[in-house]
This record gives structure tokens, sequence and C-alpha cells, in this order.
């Protein structure tokens, strides 16, 4: 069955307790698109950039919580040393042209990550876009940098251990919330759907501990590709799936019917 982009945003139709309230994304393909065109690995970085934008507009309008978007993970600095330095430089240009513009449309900005290895100017940028939207009220976009699911387990796990030694925490107490506490984005919902696009079938240690209740949507799409409509085709399939948080499989099935 086709499940098109009107079947998602028709609001009387679609409750929004269906739709996801959390998405998280591993933006892939970026590299594989350009070289389809005969370009540098880089110009699909920077044409990635423009379906960022897209994602962030349609999550908005949908009413979507929360947006994670994978943006470089700690394994991307094997990558050739040309590539990565024109990563760093494009994530300073994206902050620098772009926040402002988040922060007119009511967007909240973190950044989630290691960011010890990036340079003095880029974490002056990120600390900068914080204090510019943390008091914002609409979307939540996390950009993970320097990201990994191990790192972000074991730095929970670090905090935790400076509690015990503080006498703070007893070790016999440590239960899952409290692990969950010290991680990444503790203050918002877990991510109720993990898109991936370019084709690989794998989560690549992208917040393991938050999506494990996540639904899971793969798509051949490569990155800067993904649309509007390749991202309602994924809230559909989403709603299709007939999860039992917030409707029953009989409600989705009449909304869907209905449409």
């Amino acid at each position: 069955m086709e499940y098109s982009i009107f079947m998602v945003l028709n609001a009387d139709k679609i409750s929004q307790q269906c739709l996801p309230k959390h998405v998280a994304i591993i933006m892939d393909g970026n590299g594989r698109w350009a070289q389809a065109k005969n370009k540098p690995r880089v110009y699909g970085h920077k044409k990635g950039v423009d379906a960022v934008r897209q994602s962030v507009q349609f999550c908005a309008k949908l009413g979507v919580q929360s947006l994670t978007l994978f943006a470089f993970s700690s394994e991307n600095w094997r990558r050739p040393d040309d590539e990565v330095s024109t990563l760093m430089e494009l994530f300073l240009f994206v902050l620098s042209k772009e926040v402002k513009k988040l922060h007119k449309n009511n967007v909240k900005l973190t950044i989630i990550g290691d960011l010890s290895r990036f340079s003095d100017t880029l974490r002056k940028k990120v600390d900068a876009a914080h204090q510019l939207t943390v008091d914002n009220t609409g979307l939540q976009l996390n950009i993970a940098a320097n990201y990994g699911g191990r790192w972000d387990i074991a730095n929970a796990a670090k905090q935790l251990g400076k509690q015990v030694a503080a006498g703070e925490l007893d070790p016999n107490d440590i239960t899952e919330e409290h692990l969950a506490s010290q991680m990444s984005m503790q203050d918002q919902v877990e991510p109720d759907l993990l898109i991936r696009t370019g084709g690989d079938l794998r989560i690549s240690n992208f917040l393991l501990w938050q999506v494990a209740y996540a639904e899971l949507y793969f798509t051949d799409t490569l990155w800067p590709d993904f649309n509007e409509a390749a991202f309602a085709d994924a809230i559909a399939c989403y709603v299709a799936r007939e999860r039992r948080f917030g409707c029953t499989g009989e409600q989705i099935k009449q909304l869907l019917a209905e449409t």
C-alpha cells in the first residue's frame, strides 16, 4: 500500500499522538551522491545541508518535538584529512549562517558529543548557538558531532562513578534511571523513530541507549535527495506499523481507512 504525504500531513485524520515525538536520523550517502555526479565528496556534504534545512522545516510543520541528526561520528576522524577538515569548516560555516534563522523560527539547538577535539573557534560558536536559542520553545534540534553511543554510555558511567567516589551514591542502588539521567538528551523523550538514509542496514554506534525501543526505518535514498516526500514516507511507515504507544492498532487502521 502506498502512503502519500497527504495522508501524513492531514492533521484532522492522523492524531498528533500517533506521530513520533522524537525522530533521529543517520544522514548517510553524501559522498556517494557526489561521486555519482563526478563531484568531490565534499560537494555532497555541502548539498546535504539543504536536506537538513528541509528536515528541520518538515519536523516543525508536523509538530515533532525533537529531531536528532548524526552529523559527525567519533569514527569519522578516520576519514582522509582533507575531508575531515572540510567537514569542520562546513560545520563552522553552518553554525555561523543558520543559527539566527533557527532562532527566528523558535528552534532550540543543542550539540551533543565530545567537543574536546574541536577547535576553540568552533567550541565558541557552539556555546554561542546554545546561548542564543536556549529559551526557544519550538522544535528541539540536536546535532550529534564527534558523538558515539559507546562514548555516551561510558561517559554516563563515569559520572555515576564520580558520585560513588564522593559518597553521594551507593553502587548497589544504581538503576537504569540513574544511568539514563547522565546520558545525552536526558531531558527529552527517547527517539520513537530512527531513520537511516543511504541503504546501509546498521545504526553505526548512534544513540545505542536511547533507541532501545525506537522503530527503525532504512531507505536507499541518499541524504542529499532526502526531501519532504521521502521524510513523509518514513513517517507514514512509522504510523502504519501499529505501535501501541498513544494509539491502538484499530485506531490507526480506522484513521488510514478514512483518509
